[in-house]
């Protein structure tokens, strides 16, 4: 199960997520793409490519191939892969076809894209149709403009099971579910809806790679840092029930404070409660607030010792 309570380092989920030292990329799924998927040398004009990159100007080149992380183009002395978030017309979450399917249409057409990353010393070329749909000029235009800790607007774009892409009018960021909430979360569904429009605090920006690191917990203050001025153990508390596990349910006190009811903490005679969204008053056993973890009972006013 996926769980965003635990602190990361920035930088840390920024290379673990988008590209580590070996200029590798991920796919929707969080797995590495394949080196020998991304860009080859022969036949590409670095100099080009890189006048391209510079300039921020879109250029036409044709699907000659695809894998489970997007697509490979060619043409104009240029090659390199598009992935498959950077793809427009692939929605995401549509399960009429599978994602496979939905590269393979892709083949021999001919797209027009943006050069978002060009490091010749890691043999990288990667293209973007989502780029490509804003002015020339656009990203260095933004880029001037972003700082880190700004708080900025854009759109969703993309739902994957690591985190979301957001549109910030001509660059993609991404907000890692780690960044989504304060409290537990299993999808970023949960959290955000395709297409929405929503507010981010920049964390981190790598233009010569065109990233951008977003948060959106961080617009509002961990709860967990004052917990102990409002929440003590012994107390008894309202709360909604959020998930059921094998060995108990989770259990939302409110936004951003979740706590486990284990299984041994539940009474028999109240396991029919256990439904997700069930309002239940429930007892606070533990409080670890470094950990971003709480324990809790339904066996209210029992001896726990």
């Amino acid at each position: 199960m996926r769980t965003n309570n635990k602190t990361q380092n920035d930088e840390n989920w920024w290379a673990s997520v988008l590209a580590d030292e070996k200029g590798h990329d991920f796919d929707a799924k969080g797995r590495k793409i394949p080196k020998e998927s991304q860009a080859e040398t022969p036949f590409l004009d670095w100099e080009k490519a890189q006048r391209l990159f510079k300039e921020d100007t879109p250029v036409l080149l044709q699907v000659v191939g695809y894998n489970q992380g997007g697509v490979l183009v060619e043409g104009e002395n240029l090659k390199g892969f598009v992935p498959y978030s950077h793809l427009v017309e692939i929605k995401n979450g549509d399960n009429s076809v599978s994602r496979e399917d939905a590269l393979a249409t892709y083949r021999g057409k001919t797209l027009k894209l943006k050069l978002i990353e060009c490091l010749p010393k890691e043999d990288r070329v990667i293209f973007s149709e989502r780029a490509a749909q804003a002015g020339a000029g656009r990203r260095r235009e933004l880029f001037s403009t972003l700082t880190r800790g700004k708080v900025v607007e854009g759109e969703i774009t993309n739902i994957t099971d690591f985190g979301v892409f957001v549109d910030l009018g001509g660059v993609e960021g991404l907000v890692h579910i780690s960044e989504l909430s304060w409290g537990r979360v299993e999808h970023p569904s949960q959290v955000v809806q395709m297409n929405e429009k929503i507010q981010v605090q920049i964390l981190n920006l790598s233009p010569e790679r065109c990233r951008v690191a977003l948060s959106i917990k961080r617009l509002n203050n961990n709860p967990w840092e004052n917990i102990h001025k409002k929440y003590h153990i012994g107390q008894i508390v309202p709360a909604e029930i959020t998930t059921l596990v094998t060995f108990g349910v989770f259990a939302r006190l409110e936004e951003g404070i979740e706590g486990l009811i284990h299984r041994s903490e539940i009474p028999p005679a109240k396991e029919y409660m256990l439904k997700e969204g069930a309002a239940i008053e429930t007892q606070i056993l533990r409080i670890e607030a470094k950990k971003q973890r709480m324990s809790l009972s339904l066996k209210i006013g029992e001896n726990h010792g």
